[in-house]
């Protein structure tokens, strides 16, 4: 078998650090992809093994979904913490804010900004915070990818749909987490807030 490989790899003219662009399948493993490697056939190819079962492609399948299904929880219980703690870091981002910025509030007011005018400001500001994180958290991603890509030798695909459910989810993130620190500004007397030093 490796001499086939080696021949082949010659013929292609594959260089040492390139994967091979063929496949070399012997009658087991087209066994197998027929819907399973029957003990007689398993026998005849590994020699004289006891207790060898017949092992399907469908079960094989359903063990890596099963695979599968457990890693995309656990994934999304780890993005599930990034999010609240990121969100709740905006928000203490954006009470600090709101406490530096009382004075400039109660001027803002008594020009004559309604309370909705200041809410929608800091709301803004939260979600604009937020979006930037995202944009920022895609771009490392992909840089990542990228690399391992080339490093690893595999090959990754972006789903751009994935890109933008991700900056939507941050932009989502923000208006929640900045919505309490946008109605505590939007609260604020104005006559009390010129006075505050």
């Amino acid at each position: 078998m490796n001499d086939v490989t080696m021949l082949l790899r010659a013929r292609h003219r594959i260089t040492d650090e390139k994967p091979d662009d063929f496949t070399v399948t012997t009658q087991a493993r087209q066994a197998l992809a027929k819907g399973g490697l029957r003990p007689d056939v398993a026998r005849a190819v590994v020699g004289n093994v006891s207790g060898l079962d017949k092992v399907t492609l469908e079960q094989l399948g359903k063990t890596l979904d099963r695979a599968t299904r457990t890693m995309t929880a656990l994934l999304a219980g780890i993005a599930a913490v990034s999010l609240l703690v990121g969100g709740i870091g905006i928000m203490n981002i954006m009470l600090l804010s709101v406490t530096e910025r009382t004075r400039e509030i109660g001027v803002r007011r008594a020009v004559g900004a309604r309370a909705r005018d200041v809410r929608s400001q800091f709301v803004l500001e939260a979600m604009t915070l937020s979006v930037t994180g995202g944009v920022v958290g895609v771009c490392l991603g992909l840089v990542v990818a990228s690399g391992l890509s080339r490093y690893l030798h595999w090959s990754t695909t972006i789903s751009p749909g994935a890109v933008v459910v991700s900056v939507s989810v941050a932009a989502a993130v923000g208006i929640f987490f900045g919505w309490y620190p946008a109605r505590q500004a939007a609260r604020l007397d104005p006559i009390q807030s010129l006075r505050y030093e």
